[in-house]
């Protein structure tokens, strides 16, 4: 190297090569093809450490969630799950926390919701279609299309098979949309089971199945999932020209009504149920299982939302109404199950019913038949029903489905169409009424498919 004494006189720093043919741009090509991939390398490290989070990014109404959902992915290093364009535009996707308020900021960004788990409705491993009267019905819900959101349904079942139309998996794992846990199965059979001579018979026996796969085979998910089946269900909902007409959810998360469609409190699964609402699909959801209050704080979602019909649990043990069954471990015969999900006010009152939900018998994984109990079996009877009342009311809005089923439903405390009295009739030893609700939590009707 050269020796030369430096000046005293400061000059501007500069990088630059080094005029010698020792530290030539060729021969120092290889250390800064070194340098860039490790410095690369140390990036990608210090990205990897960094604390992320699962986020779903509602976008502005016109937005394109292809278009923008890459964007976002390069710009603040995301990792994209879902892509939404039909009840929302927006896209799921796990979010580095140090980038999570620049990305609110966005100007492309309409709100950013917590991507929270969901829990299946059901308590453990049918006397539900004979309760509600929907047993012989001329009016089987021919060719009425039902969704069910859910872990899939199982498509070879033999009580199932042939009326499954279609349906899509958001979930991780093999099968399909076919069913590895068994919840939606069974969910599914209480809907449209075949009257086949054998098995089960549903509610709608010749209504058509949609297995719309959120759940994996442990019965695990989370919203993101499950708006990812909601936009399934809308992109064939009737203001997209498609068959779908009602939507079954026997899950649900924590979460409140904001009376805003979620845009007051930034809940993207309840903006993505309205906007189904409004396409035309009735949805009918499970109250939940923990005695929650659906104006509570710790209520469950979708069920506490005004625009779907929240459905709780009635413990029924002998198929038929007055409370002459045996008692079971959740209650007396024709009461409320102590575990479902009420309405504490007036406002929620107008959007839940009740149905049976107690030791349901019906279909299962495998081709085989099983029972459970929870919110999750008192719902599918109830999305039955609609279908029943559709296949009757083409066009009928989804309010106009839940007001009709609230309409001819039982009433607690009294013996409805003079059925526990009489010639024929059947005396209850303790009431005489048709149901009872001795918590005195459970306003709601009873479902009954004989006044459809």
């Amino acid at each position: 190297m050269p020796t030369k004494k430096p000046s005293n006189r400061k000059k501007p720093a500069k990088l630059k090569l080094a005029s010698s043919s020792r530290y030539s741009l060729k021969s120092m090509l290889p250390f800064l093809l070194v340098f860039a991939v490790v410095g690369t390398i140390m990036l990608w490290r210090t990205f990897a450490a960094t604390p992320a989070g699962d986020y779903i990014v509602v976008l502005q109404d016109n937005a394109s969630s292809d278009a923008v959902a890459d964007k976002h992915a390069k710009a603040y290093g995301l990792e994209i799950k879902f892509k939404y364009k039909n009840v929302v535009r927006g896209y799921a996707a796990r979010i580095p926390e140090a980038r999570l308020a620049d990305l609110r900021k966005n100007s492309e960004v309409q709100f950013i919701s917590p991507d929270l788990p969901v829990e299946l409705l059901s308590q453990s491993v049918g006397t539900g279609v004979g309760r509600v009267k929907a047993v012989n019905k001329a009016n089987k819900g021919s060719g009425i299309n039902v969704a069910v959101i859910d872990s899939g349904i199982d498509t070879t079942h033999p009580d199932l098979a042939a009326n499954i139309a279609g349906g899509t998996s958001c979930s991780k794992g093999g099968r399909g949309y076919s069913d590895g846990n068994g919840h939606g199965t069974h969910v599914a059979g209480i809907i449209a089971a075949r009257n086949n001579d054998f098995g089960v018979v549903g509610v709608a026996p010749e209504a058509k199945l949609w297995a719309v796969k959120v759940l994996d085979d442990k019965g695990a998910g989370s919203i993101s999932n499950v708006i990812c089946g909601i936009d399934f269900v809308d992109s064939k909902s009737p203001a997209k020209g498609g068959p779908i007409k009602v939507a079954n959810l026997s899950l649900g998360s924590p979460g409140t009504d904001d009376g805003n469609c979620g845009n007051s409190n930034g809940d993207a699964l309840h903006k993505s149920i309205c906007q189904l609402h409004k396409d035309g699909v009735a949805i009918v959801a499970a109250a939940g299982n923990g005695g929650q209050d659906l104006s509570s704080a710790n209520a469950m979602v979708p069920a506490a939302y005004n625009e779907v019909l929240a459905v709780s649990a009635l413990n029924d043990s002998d198929g038929a109404p007055c409370g002459v069954g045996a008692a079971s471990s959740y209650g007396s015969d024709d009461t409320l199950a102590y575990f479902t999900g009420y309405a504490g006010s007036a406002s929620d009152q107008g959007h839940m019913i009740a149905a049976p939900g107690v030791n349901i018998y019906s279909t299962n994984k495998g081709g085989t038949y099983t029972l459970k109990t929870g919110t999750s079996m008192a719902s599918p009877h109830v999305a039955g029903a609609a279908a029943l009342y559709i296949a009757t009311h083409l066009g009928a809005a989804p309010s106009i489905v839940y007001g009709a089923l609230l309409a001819v439903g039982e009433p607690k405390n009294v013996n409805f169409n003079s059925e526990c009295t009489g010639s024929g009739g059947r005396k209850s030893s303790s009431s005489g009424f048709s149901h009872t609700d001795p918590s005195g939590r459970n306003p709601e009707v009873e479902l009954r498919a004989d006044g459809l």
